[in-house]
């Protein structure tokens, strides 16, 4: 069964990863958002997440649902952190469990795109050498593969 949340409350990587896999499930993809220390060479202190509860709840839900119905795994768990937060913690986190990798991992990056798209939740960054900034989303830059 899927499961989504929106919360204020640290994310706890394996109390996520907890929530998916069975026995004929041979592969779990994960993927977590971490606060970094820096953005286009500006030293970060931190970041700010704000956004509407139940509407990003709502939303969120939809994105997991559409990503089960993709894959065809309903083991997928998906939960985005709202407030202040510092530098390492976790801001989002996504666990998928499937019978072969391609489907978990075709799964998360669906989730992740979506939320960065879709989702009711906006990012400020605070930074160490002027005033905070809110932050505008974007699409990710393909930069190939790095050996892995």
């Amino acid at each position: 069964m899927s499961w989504s949340d929106v919360t204020k409350d640290p994310i706890d990587p394996g109390a996520v990863l907890a929530r998916v896999g069975r026995p004929g499930d041979g592969a779990v993809a994960f993927f977590a958002g971490v606060v970094r220390d820096e953005n286009e060479g500006r030293p970060v202190s931190g970041m700010e997440y704000e956004g509407y509860d139940e509407m990003a709840r709502d939303e969120l839900a939809g994105i997991v649902a559409e990503a089960a119905g993709r894959a065809g795994t309903q083991r997928i768990a998906a939960v985005h952190r709202l407030g202040r937060l510092a530098v390492g913690e976790v801001s989002v986190a996504i666990a998928v469990s499937a019978p072969h990798r391609a489907e978990a991992f075709a799964a998360a990056r669906y989730i992740i795109e979506e939320i960065k798209k879709r989702l009711p939740v906006w990012k400020r960054e605070h930074y160490l050498d002027r005033e905070a900034e809110w932050l505008e989303g974007s699409l990710p830059v393909e930069r190939g593969n790095r050996g892995a």
